[in-house]
């Protein structure tokens, strides 16, 4: 057990890649016992999302290391939001705090990929997919795999978070994420409540609905209280709710992998694109 608890200390990042895969392949099966698409069907389709892992990751794993070093030099010295305060201790207080505002962060960094073209090319490869499940939260462009982790470094460079805050907020994150992207949904009641506060997958799954407005609605990470502040909260019935994204419903471009990554190189046609989207 120590030698566990050692390997574990001392390759945190390695021990979260672990315990996220564990839970995905996990919620997977649980799936593949309620779809109705057949194994093979669905197992074709994780596949495709699951070579985003190889692309992704390393970029990643490269820069998490410059944000644990920026988080180390503002804590040294005292720079950031979070550091202008005086902290009796940085016990709860602090870290629910540093949670709320690095949500709030990626709240905005969400809407940003939406707004700028140019960075919604490569979010847009998260929303072609036509089957939302559990494995589209690895789909992810290597691009925004790099844009995400630079938006990262700013927020750290701003707010001036400890690692140890980095971390907790990454495994609520993964785990919220994962759940958000699953086939299973919550009762009415159950998602009235729980997503009062939090992004549910009845809430995130309306995010991944092929047209506008819905797509422009549900930015919330972690917490939905965002888009109930400004505004961008929106339901949508199951029956109601199509996944994909209208400019790219073709399933021989977004069910193939190399044409899924060159889509953020690729012109887009502004006579199908979404007028309302600047």
């Amino acid at each position: 057990m120590h030698t566990l608890h050692s390997f574990f200390s001392a390759h945190e990042d390695m021990a979260q890649i672990i315990l996220y895969a564990g839970v995905i392949t996990s919620l997977w099966l649980a799936e593949v016992l309620v779809s109705t698409d057949g194994l093979i069907s669905k197992w074709k389709h994780s596949t495709v999302n699951l070579l985003f892992i190889f692309t992704a990751l390393p970029v990643q794993l490269l820069l998490i290391s410059f944000i644990v070093v920026l988080s180390k030099w503002a804590n040294l010295h005292h720079w950031g939001f979070l550091n202008l305060i005086s902290w009796h201790s940085k016990g709860l207080g602090y870290y629910v705090l540093a949670f709320v505002l690095l949500d709030f962060c990626e709240y905005v960094y969400h809407v940003i990929m939406h707004k700028v073209d140019t960075l919604w090319k490569f979010h847009l490869v998260h929303h072609s997919d036509l089957k939302v499940d559990v494995s589209t939260t690895i789909r992810e462009h290597p691009g925004e795999t790099f844009i995400r982790t630079c938006f990262l470094m700013l927020w750290v460079f701003i707010l001036g978070p400890l690692v140890s805050v980095l971390i907790l907020r990454q495994i609520f994150q993964s785990f919220s994420n994962i759940i958000a992207h699953t086939q299973f949904r919550l009762s009415y009641r159950a998602n009235k409540i729980i997503g009062f506060i939090f992004i549910t997958p009845n809430l995130h799954h309306v995010h991944h609905h092929y047209q506008l407005p819905y797509t422009d609605c549900n930015y919330g990470d972690v917490l939905s209280i965002w888009d109930r502040i400004f505004g961008t909260i929106c339901e949508l019935e199951r029956e109601d709710t199509h996944f994909g994204i209208d400019t790219h419903m073709d399933e021989n471009i977004n069910g193939k992998f190399l044409n899924i990554v060159k889509i953020p190189f690729q012109k887009l046609e502004r006579k199908n694109y979404p007028e309302d989207r600047s």
